[in-house]
C-alpha cells in the first residue's frame, strides 16, 4: 500500500517572518477587494443585472490562505478554495507569477476569471472547481481516495501531498459534507486537511452559537483530529492578566449575534457593552486598562487571523488521520463592512476603496502594483512562486479498445445482467483496458450484477482486510478486500458515489494516469446524485454512471423505485452522452464506445439506463452478414437503427421505442401488419445522440451524431410517429421536428404501484394495445 505522507517543502520547518507575511496578507486583501470592485465599478454595464462578488467573504480568508501559499504548501499539495474566496486565490496567484495582471479586471467577464474557482475555465492554477456549496470541499476526500487507488495499482503514479479543503462554516450545513465525513474509509486519510473559515455568518444570518460545538463533536465521532483556533496569541496574553479569565468567559459565553454587534459598535461603546452594570470588578479594571482602541483589537484578534498561530498549528497535524481546523475569523476583516450581518454581497464605495488602499499600503491609482523588487515581500513571492510551480501533466495515450467482443447473443437477457457479463468479457478480451476500469457502487454491487467482476478482480481497500468467509463453500460473492482490488464499495450515499466517480475520472489530468470509472446505482436515485455528478463533469471528471433497474418495468417494486424523468435528465446533461440500449449486443457496442471517451483529453462522461427485464435478442433482427452487422453497430453507437427491413417509402406509420419497451414495439408492428398497416420499427440506443444529430442538421460547423436522424427518419418518406419509452413521453417529442410528422408520445407520467409487468404497462399506457391504438388513431382508423 502506497501512502504519501505530507512532507513540508522545507520552509515549513524554518522560522517565518510574520511581518513579511502580514504585509503580503494586506496586499492580498487589497487585491481581492479591488478585483471585485473592478468588476462592478470599473466595467460598463448596461444590462441592469449586477455583476456581484464577495469582498467580505474573501477578507475573512486572506490570512488563512496567505499562511498556506506563502509558507505551508508544496507543489504536490492540492487545495479546494471556498467558492466566495475566489478573488483571494486569484490575488495570490498573481503575486506568485501564475496569473497575468490583465486578468485582474476580468472577474465574471467573458474569457476572464470565473465567478467561483474553476479548474477548467480559469486562466491560473485552480485545483478544484467549487461553487456548488459543499461539493468542492468533499472533492478533496475523493481526490485523496483516487490517488491512493492509483498508487496501489500503478507504480508510475506521481506522489501527492496534502489535500486541503478551505470551507466556509455555513457550508457545513450541506448534507454532502456529512455523507463524506461519515464514510468509514475517510478516517484513514491522514493526507486530508480541512480548514473551516468560522466567521459565524452565512448569506442571510449570523450562525447560531450552539452550532460549532456540535459540529466539532461530529467530526471527532467520525475519527477526525479536531483543532480549534478561537483567539489569537495577543488576546490569549490579555486573558492571562488579572481579570482576563472573566473577559474570556464574557466573550465566549455571549451569543454570536452579540459578538457581531460588538464588531459594529464604535470603540467608545465597547467598555460599557462588555462590562455592563454588574460586571466583575477585575473585568472592569482590565477593560478600563485596555482602553477602547485596544479592546477593539482584542475582539478582532481571532485564531484565523493570527498567521503565526496558523503556521504553528499545521505542525501539530496528526499524519495518520484526517484533520479539521476550526479557525475563527471575522467576515469582512479589515473592511468597513466587517461583521455586518448584511455584508455578504456588499460592495465598498469609491471613498471606502481609497481608504482601504491607504490602510493596505498601496496606491489606488496603481491598484495592481506588485511589491518593489528586492524587498522581503517581493523575494518571498518569487521564491514561493518558483517552489509551487508544477511540471505540466502529460496524459497517457488512450488504451486500444475493440469495437465488439464478437460474442453471439442468442439467449434472452436483461441489459443489467449483460453489464455483468460485459465486464467479465472485458477482462479476457481487453485486459489492458480492464486494468484501468474501477467500478463503484453504494452498497448495491451484487444487485446491479457486478458480482462476477468482483469475484475476478476483488474489492479495493486502502489496507488489507481479512476475509472471514473465505472458507465458506456456500458463498457466491467473494468479498475479498485489499489494495489490488478494482471495485470500491461505499455506504448507501449516492452523493459519495458520484463525487468519487468524478475524482477517479480526473486522474488522467491530475497525475497522468487514466482510469475508466463505472458506477452503478438504482436508477430512481439518479436525481439524488445528479447535482454532484453534474458538477464533477463541469470540473473535468469523466465517468460512466449506470442507473439500473429503471422505470416501471421493475413493476413489483411500485412507485417507490420508479424512475420517470431520468431519460430526459440524461439527454439534457452537458458533458455526457445518455444511452438506453434495449439488447445485450447494443449494450456491448455502446459501452465500448463510451469507455473509449473516458479518461482522455476532450473526453466525455456517459449515463446508461438499464433494465432487469430479459429481452430476446432475436427481436432486433441482427444481420447475419458481417458487413451489415458492422453497419448496424455503427448506427447503434450513433444513436439508433431500423429493425424493419422494408423500404421506408412503404411505411404508413413509424413506431419508435427505447430500452426495455422494445418487445411491445415489435409486437405492435406485427399486429398492425395483421390489420394491413405497414409499420416501421426504429430502436433508439441514445435519444441524446439523435437529438444532437437533429440540432446539428444544417450547421456549417457539423457536430455530434452525424446524420443518424436522417437515416432513421428519411425526409423523403414522412409518416406519423408513435414514440414510447419507460419514462416521461416528452423525452422523444423532439422527433416530430425531424420531418414535421404528426406524433403521439407514449410514456409514464404518473406514480406507479406494485403489480406485474403486464398490468404496469397497461396502467401507464405503454403496452402493445396502447401502441396499436395510438398508431391506428393517427391513421384515422
Amino acid at each position: 500500500m502506497h501512502h504519501d505522507t505530507h512532507t513540508p517543502h522545507g520552509t515549513g520547518a524554518e522560522a517565518y517572518d510574520t511581518a513579511t507575511l502580514r504585509e503580503i496578507s494586506r496586499r492580498v486583501l487589497w487585491l481581492a477587494t479591488a478585483i471585485v470592485d473592478a468588476a462592478n465599478r470599473g466595467r460598463p454595464n448596461d444590462t441592469g443585472v449586477k455583476v456581484g462578488g464577495h469582498q467580505a467573504s474573501s477578507a475573512s480568508m486572506a490570512d488563512i490562505m496567505v499562511s498556506l501559499w506563502f509558507h505551508e504548501l508544496n507543489a504536490r499539495d492540492r487545495v479546494s478554495v471556498k467558492p466566495h474566496a475566489s478573488p483571494v486565490l486569484h490575488a495570490i496567484n498573481y503575486l506568485l507569477g501564475d496569473l497575468d495582471p490583465a486578468y485582474l479586471t476580468t472577474l465574471r467577464a467573458k474569457g476572464g476569471l470565473q465567478s467561483y474557482p474553476s479548474r477548467l475555465k480559469d486562466p491560473d492554477t485552480v485545483d478544484f472547481s467549487t461553487g456548488s456549496v459543499g461539493i468542492g470541499a468533499t472533492a478533496t476526500v475523493w481526490a485523496a481516495t483516487a490517488h491512493r487507488y492509483l498508487r496501489s495499482h500503478f507504480d508510475a503514479t506521481p506522489p501527492a501531498g496534502r489535500f486541503v479543503g478551505l470551507i466556509g462554516d455555513a457550508e457545513l450545513d450541506e448534507g454532502a459534507i456529512w455523507e463524506a465525513v461519515a464514510d468509514p474509509a475517510v478516517a484513514s486519510l491522514g493526507e486530508l486537511l480541512w480548514i473551516v473559515d468560522l466567521n459565524r455568518q452565512s448569506l442571510d444570518r449570523v450562525v447560531p452559537d450552539v452550532q460549532t460545538g456540535r459540529l466539532q463533536g461530529m467530526f471527532e465521532a467520525a475519527g477526525w483530529q479536531v483543532l480549534t483556533l478561537k483567539w489569537g496569541r495577543e488576546t490569549e496574553k490579555v486573558f492571562e492578566r488579572p481579570g482576563g479569565q472573566a473577559l474570556r468567559r464574557r466573550l465566549e459565553e455571549m451569543p454570536n449575534e452579540e459578538y457581531q454587534r460588538l464588531l459594529r459598535a464604535d470603540d467608545a461603546e465597547l467598555p460599557a457593552r462588555i462590562t455592563g452594570d454588574a460586571a466583575d470588578p477585575a473585568l472592569r479594571a482590565l477593560v478600563d486598562d485596555l482602553g477602547p482602541a485596544r479592546l477593539a483589537h482584542v475582539l478582532r484578534d481571532l485564531g484565523g487571523h493570527d498567521i503565526g498561530l496558523l503556521l504553528d498549528t499545521y505542525r501539530t497535524v496528526d499524519p495518520d488521520r484526517p484533520t479539521v481546523v476550526f479557525a475563527y475569523t471575522v467576515k469582512g476583516r479589515g473592511l468597513p463592512t466587517e461583521g455586518h450581518p448584511s455584508n455578504h454581497s456588499a460592495l465598498l464605495t469609491g471613498e471606502q476603496m481609497t481608504a482601504l488602499a491607504a490602510a493596505c499600503g498601496t496606491d489606488e491609482a496603481d491598484p495592481w502594483r506588485a511589491f518593489d523588487p528586492g524587498t522581503p515581500a517581493a523575494e518571498l513571492c518569487a521564491r514561493r512562486g518558483e517552489l509551487l510551480r508544477r511540471t505540466p501533466v502529460v496524459p497517457q495515450g488512450p488504451t486500444a479498445l475493440p469495437t465488439s467482443f464478437g460474442r453471439a447473443h442468442k439467449a434472452p437477457i436483461s441489459t443489467q445482467a449483460a453489464l455483468g457479463r460485459f465486464l467479465t468479457d472485458l477482462t479476457r478480451q481487453a485486459p489492458d483496458t480492464a486494468a484501468r476500469v474501477v467500478t463503484c457502487s453504494p452498497d448495491v454491487a451484487s444487485s446491479t450484477n457486478l458480482g462476477g467482476w468482483i469475484n475476478k478482480t476483488g474489492v479495493w481497500s486502502a489496507t488489507e482486510r481479512r476475509d472471514w468467509f473465505a472458507d465458506d463453500a456456500e458463498r457466491l460473492l467473494k468479498w475479498s478486500e485489499g489494495s489490488g482490488g478494482r471495485h470500491i464499495e461505499l455506504g448507501i450515499a449516492e452523493v459519495n458515489l458520484v463525487s468519487l466517480l468524478g475524482e477517479l475520472g480526473a486522474t488522467w489530468s491530475r497525475w497522468g494516469q487514466r482510469l475508466i470509472p463505472i458506477g452503478t446505482l438504482y436508477d430512481p436515485f439518479v436525481p439524488r446524485a445528479l447535482e454532484p455528478w453534474s458538477y464533477g463533469i463541469y470540473a473535468g471528471g469523466q465517468s460512466i454512471l449506470v442507473g439500473t433497474p429503471s422505470g416501471v418495468t421493475l413493476s413489483s417494486e411500485g412507485g417507490a423505485h420508479q424512475s420517470v424523468t431520468t431519460p430526459s435528465i440524461g439527454l439534457e446533461q452537458p458533458g455526457c452522452t445518455a444511452w438506453e440500449p434495449a439488447f445485450a449486443q447494443d449494450l456491448e457496442w455502446c459501452l465500448l464506445e463510451a469507455m473509449g471517451q473516458v479518461g482522455v483529453p476532450g473526453g466525455t462522461s456517459a449515463y446508461f439506463r438499464l433494465s432487469t427485464r430479459p429481452v430476446d435478442p432475436a427481436l432486433a433482427s441482427p444481420p447475419a452478414d458481417d458487413a451489415l452487422l458492422e453497419r448496424r453497430r455503427r448506427q447503434a453507437v450513433a444513436g439508433g437503427y431500423r429493425i424493419t427491413a422494408h423500404d421506408p417509402a412503404d411505411e404508413q406509420v413509424t413506431l419508435v421505442g427505447v430500452g426495455a419497451i422494445m418487445p411491445e414495439v415489435v409486437r405492435a408492428a406485427e399486429l398492425l401488419a395483421g390489420q394491413g398497416v405497414t409499420a416501421g420499427v426504429v430502436c433508439l440506443t441514445s435519444p441524446d445522440l439523435v437529438f444532437r444529430s437533429l440540432q446539428h442538421r444544417g450547421r456549417l460547423s457539423g457536430g455530434d451524431g452525424g446524420g443518424i436522424v436522417d437515416v432513421l427518419f428519411p425526409a423523403a418518406h414522412p409518416a406519423p410517429l408513435v414514440t414510447v419509452l419507460d419514462g416521461h413521453p416528452h423525452t422523444l417529442a423532439f422527433l416530430a421536428g425531424a420531418r414535421g410528422d404528426r406524433i403521439r408520445c407514449l410514456g409514464v407520467t404518473d406514480f406507479g404501484q406494485s403489480s406485474d409487468l403486464h398490468d404496469a404497462y397497461a396502467l401507464h399506457g405503454i403496452d402493445t394495445v396502447s401502441l396499436v391504438d395510438a398508431a391506428l388513431t393517427l391513421l384515422g382508423r
